[in-house]
């Protein structure tokens, strides 16, 4: 029974002041050892977790500020290797055009050439028989004049007279 009356007597609106001491003290003891041993390595441990996490998000920061200058750096070397290709390409064929008409202006010289030789071929060739012409017509007229002059001229005297006739008109011309 003194059970039933001990239980009976419990209330907790009205604690015992023996009860509220010892739970109170035990309270602090756990709290004081919770916080040696419990709380500061659990903020340390949070301070080391904050303190990575920002770590963590700095770098990937640094990563894509790095990541940005390296796409910046790719995009002006792409520009300069287009620039430098397109300049290449023009100089390409500025030469290309220049040995083209270098190759025009020779092959139009060399063409020139052969035509003027041909050309001197060709008057050399005709003075050759112009004159070969001349000369077999000459030797004919010689040959002409001289059968039809024995045949026509029988005395001296008239060969004397036809003779200074042809002399006079050599000298006309």
């Amino acid at each position: 029974m003194a059970e039933t009356l001990f239980l009976a007597d419990f209330s907790v609106i009205k604690p015992d002041p023996g009860l509220i001491l010892w739970t109170s003290l035990i309270f602090l003891i756990v709290w004081g050892l919770l916080a040696k041993f419990a709380f500061r390595p659990i903020q340390e441990a949070l301070k080391k977790r904050e303190y990575d996490i920002q770590s963590a998000l700095d770098e990937a920061k640094k990563a894509r500020e790095e990541i940005s200058n390296m796409q910046a750096e790719n995009d002006r070397l792409l520009a300069e290797a287009r620039e430098e290709r397109a300049i290449i390409l023009k100089e390409a064929k500025a030469h290309k055009d220049s040995i083209i008409n270098e190759a025009k202006g020779k092959a139009k010289e060399e063409a020139q050439k052969i035509v003027a030789a041909a050309r001197q071929d060709i008057e050399n060739q005709r003075m050759a028989v112009v004159t070969d012409l001349k000369n077999q017509l000459g030797i004919m007229a010689l040959e002409i004049a001289e059968q039809v002059i024995r045949k026509e001229l029988k005395g001296d005297t008239e060969q004397e007279a036809y003779v200074k006739k042809l002399v006079d008109d050599v000298e006309l011309n």
